[in-house]
């Protein structure tokens, strides 16, 4: 659970805030670069980076996983295990694009207010699965017969995912003060004195 929370709620943001398709396009030339641009302006690129899309996508990875045969595959083979954590990874990236919105490339980031909405509106989604999964009054996956080890996993879930929601909203509530900061003194700089 520890690594999954970590390529969802940490690796995924850090990655996204290094604008890596930026990052992509100045490293590249010629007809690999207008390839690049290409797919990343293409109609598919756009909806999976689109804030109710990516919202969405998160959701569902997170509990379709858990509540599926996937989980149980995953614990069972290396190749599934590995496939879950890409989707993992994906989800994530796809999820704080719209957030972090450091890459231009890329759709750009919500407004403060709606960054404070999807942020809000995601912690609910982590929660209750991490609730969900400690509640369960039987082991959910053959792998762990043991009903401690899946609530350890899903304190783990509930506890550390509402902790990064809650440090990502307290950055975005002062990345929003400093905003209006800024565009108050803007302004006061052009009624002058």
């Amino acid at each position: 659970m520890v690594q999954h929370l970590l390529l969802v709620l940490v690796a995924a943001p850090l990655f996204v805030l290094g604008a890596p398709m930026t990052a992509l396009l100045r490293a590249t030339q010629g007809g690999v670069r207008q390839a690049l641009g290409r797919m990343i302006r293409s109609r598919a690129a756009r909806l999976l980076m689109h804030p109710l899309v990516a919202w969405a996508l998160f959701g569902l990875v997170m509990w379709i996983t858990h509540f599926s045969p996937l989980y149980q595959a995953a614990l069972q083979n290396k190749f599934v295990h590995l496939a879950e954590h890409g989707l993992y990874a994906t989800a994530g990236l796809l999820f704080w694009t719209p957030v972090i919105g450091s890459d231009p490339v890329s759709r750009r980031a919500l407004s403060h207010p709606a960054r404070l909405g999807y942020l809000v509106a995601a912690l609910p989604l982590q929660s209750f699965l991490g609730l969900a999964l400690y509640s369960s009054s039987a082991p959910l996956y053959a792998a762990y017969p043991d009903l401690d080890d899946q609530r350890a996993g899903a304190l783990v879930m509930w506890l550390g995912g509402d902790f990064v929601f809650v440090l990502a909203l307290a950055l975005a509530i002062g990345a929003w003060m400093r905003a209006d900061d800024a565009g108050s003194a803007r302004a006061g700089a052009r009624a002058g004195p």
